[in-house]
């Protein structure tokens, strides 16, 4: 067998993207009156709406059609992967939030989204400290989600793969009212109630949805809550207010926890034995509100404020062994958590018109949270998965303080400069309240400080054609959990642990014609110092580290195509190649031997190829449209030490929907069937995990079917 070099790969990915050019130039000049539409407006890392093809970065926007039709509308998971580079790991687990990463970056995460920051209507969906929570979105009301990748995602501050924004829908002119139901495989539910509209020059949107489902594997079930509202007027021509607000609740989501690979060929769908012994669940409730003024001084500036503040309440049992070998210095099998978070932000815009017009942005933001963090053993005599003796007790606050500036700079009508820097603070502090022979004060504070450059350039080729290249340093914080303990075991914060540092850069190529097709392709490196991996997991208490260095090098590829017949293809293509430069160790658990990390080994949970496509059919004036889905993964290692990997898998889904409208009423229906071949396949792991439950398999063949009714009074 010839070993190809990654050079060799890209070049031959280069090569097909020349081919694949001339060919989309042909395809859609012959077949334009199949598929017209405009290139999409985004919102990018510049803060001001350009399209794709004036945009010096990698940027893609899933429209409302892509985020909606003939899907469920869970989890973003449904619709992120046609994005090149981002790959979303659904758990089968709703007690544990979707896995995202973006070029490798997040993938470690084993709850919550980590390396990204999450962003809806403005508002921030990620704490201070970097660490965010994805289930807050509700698809069923969401526009339209926008996804920046690269070097460029640093000037939003505490993050390091990219940035996801999702911007809720505004009411039709009409006020109307829509119902959506769903039905599935494994006793999934999901019903929707939307009323949204304009009146008396306010514009309206209010959105409530509640989802249950058995779950595909044992001791899976969940019941969630979700609604979300915006509300917008204008006090003047100048000025508008956009209210916003979301609520989100789970009671008692069973965790079905992790598997073992002899578990998995076993049977998948079971649930680790100790999962049903301590009655492993999660409760969440999160509530949140914001306000985003925006006031245009002139056609030249324009002032934007907006606040927010929320709470959020998490009561979740573990499966932790009890008896006399509980050291004292656990934290408990039980997890209470009372949050409180607010935030504000101030951004100019400053525009100039003219041959070479110019577009400056200044601001500040500033977001804190506090919480009170409990911990209790999760029995009392031989009661299981119940709340018992107090463990822990502590008020942990950590805050930030970002100054950016940025700029925009049409030097000529080919030529287009973008810069940014932005000046980041992020303060911990942690006030420990349980005190025990054997369990000192844990108190401490610390603060981080870095300041992230970013610059890119853009050729416009021709009116269709655009060429860029960017730049950027980026950082990412440890969060308060990385932070809680020292791999030394003396008391207090772990103040050796350090931000990891990037350094990015990116080149590509967009192609958009008037036909509506598209090709888009990048190729970037990343290297990263201190990354944060783990160090220990003994006596209760997982600590962390720095590695020394790592890479993430890879290309992206995406091509959308109108065909004839009514016909559309789509594909995304990832290449992927990350590695630690230099080796480390770490001990797995308390028991287990020292476990070396060797240089070169490969990052867990990053795929080195992966892709998605779709070939989809739409018959505007029938009402009827439907799709074939293929996802691949490449196989991807579950632990640092590369001993263990979940391999490789290509799923088929397909979709179909109708629409049609009856005497003023909007009708849709869909069903749609997910893992046609019935492959098994794992679809999520738990990196590193202690235990070696790495795996969370994912379902077989499943179906579902949806209707929805609208009406305009």
């Amino acid at each position: 067998m010839v070993k190809r070099s990654p050079n060799a790969v890209l070049a031959g990915y280069a090569i097909l993207l020349l081919t694949l050019t001339v060919s989309a130039q042909e395809i859609s000049g012959a077949s334009a009156r199949h598929s017209q539409k405009l290139p999409a407006i985004v919102v990018t890392g510049a803060r001001v709406e350009r399209s794709i093809l004036a945009v010096p970065a990698s940027v893609d926007p899933l429209e409302q059609s892509e985020i909606q039709d003939g899907r469920p509308l869970v989890n973003l998971s449904e619709s992120l992967a046609r994005i090149p580079g981002v790959v979303v790991q659904n758990r089968q687990n709703y007690a544990q939030d979707l896995q995202i990463s973006s070029r490798g970056f997040g993938a470690r995460a084993t709850f919550g989204v980590r390396g990204i920051r999450l962003i809806v209507d403005d508002i921030p969906a990620t704490a201070p400290d970097g660490q965010g929570q994805a289930a807050t979105i509700s698809l069923g009301s969401i526009e339209r989600i926008e996804v920046l990748r690269g070097p460029f995602s640093a000037i939003y501050g505490n993050a390091s793969g990219g940035v996801i924004q999702a911007f809720t829908e505004s009411g039709p002119p009409q006020p109307t009212l829509t119902a959506r139901v769903l039905a599935g495989g494994f006793q999934t539910r999901r019903e929707e109630i939307k009323m949204a509209g304009e009146s008396g020059g306010v514009n309206y949107m209010g959105d409530w949805s509640r989802f249950r489902s058995d779950g595909y594997r044992d001791h899976s079930l969940v019941a969630r809550d979700h609604g979300n509202w915006k509300l917008r007027y204008r006090p003047s021509d100048k000025s508008k207010v956009t209210i916003v607000a979301n609520y989100l609740r789970q009671p008692d989501t069973e965790d079905p926890l992790g598997l073992t690979r002899n578990q998995v060929d076993s049977d998948p769908r079971q649930a680790d034995s100790s999962a049903v012994t301590f009655n492993t669940r999660k409760s969440i409730e999160n509530a949140q509100a914001g306000v985003v003024y925006e006031h245009g001084f002139s056609e030249a500036d324009t002032l934007r404020v907006l606040g927010y503040t929320g709470s959020r309440r998490v009561l979740q049992f573990l499966a932790l062994t009890r008896g006399a070998q509980i050291p004292v210095t656990s934290s408990g099998g039980v997890v209470d958590l009372d949050r409180g978070f607010r935030g504000m932000g101030l951004r100019w815009t400053h525009k100039t018109n003219g041959v070479t017009p110019l577009t400056m942005i200044a601001g500040v933001d500033y977001d804190h949270s506090k919480e009170r963090r409990k911990g209790y053993e999760n029995f009392v005599g031989d009661a299981l998965g119940v709340v018992g003796q107090l463990r822990r007790d502590e008020d942990d606050t950590v805050q930030s303080f970002d100054q950016y500036l940025q700029g925009e700079w049409q030097v000529s009508q080919s030529w287009l400069v973008s810069a940014g820097v932005r000046n980041s603070e992020v303060r911990f502090d942690s006030r420990d309240f349980f005190l025990a022979p054997g369990n000192p004060d844990d108190s401490g504070g610390l603060r981080y400080r870095h300041v992230n450059p970013v610059i890119g350039l853009l050729y416009k080729v021709t009116p269709t054609l655009s060429l860029y290249a960017n730049y950027g340093r980026g950082f990412e914080t440890p969060t308060f959990a990385e932070l809680a303990y020292r791999p030394d075991g003396l008391s207090g914060l772990n103040i050796d642990l350090i931000p990891s540092n990037s350094s990015s850069v990116e080149m590509g190529v967009k192609r958009l014609t008037d036909a509506g097709a598209s090709l888009k392709w990048a190729l970037f490196s990343t290297r990263t110092k201190n990354e944060i991996v783990p160090a220990t997991n003994a006596g209760g208490r997982a600590t962390f580290q720095n590695a020394s260095r790592t890479s993430r090098s890879g290309m992206e590829l995406s091509v959308d195509i109108g065909l004839p017949y009514d016909l559309n293809a789509y594909a995304a293509f990832t290449y992927l190649d990350t590695k630690f430069k230099e080796g480390f160790s770490y001990r797995a658990s308390a028991a287990s031997a020292l476990t070396i990390v060797a240089a070169n080994a490969t990052v867990p949970g990053v795929a080195r190829n992966a892709g998605y496509a779709e070939l989809g059919w739409r018959n505007t004036l029938q009402g009827f449209s439907a799709a074939v889905e293929v996802n691949y993964r490449d196989k991807f290692f579950v632990n640092d030490a590369n001993s263990e990997a979940a391999s490789s898998y290509a799923t088929i889904n397909a979709r179909a929907t109708y629409k049609r409208n009856l005497n003023g009423w909007d009708m849709e229906g869909f069903v749609r069937i997910d893992n046609i071949a019935d492959k098994k396949y794992i679809g999520s792991i738990i990196v590193n995990e202690s235990n070696g439950r790495y795996y969370e398999p994912a379902p077989g063949r499943n179906g579902m079917v949806g209707v929805s009714v609208s009406h305009a009074f």
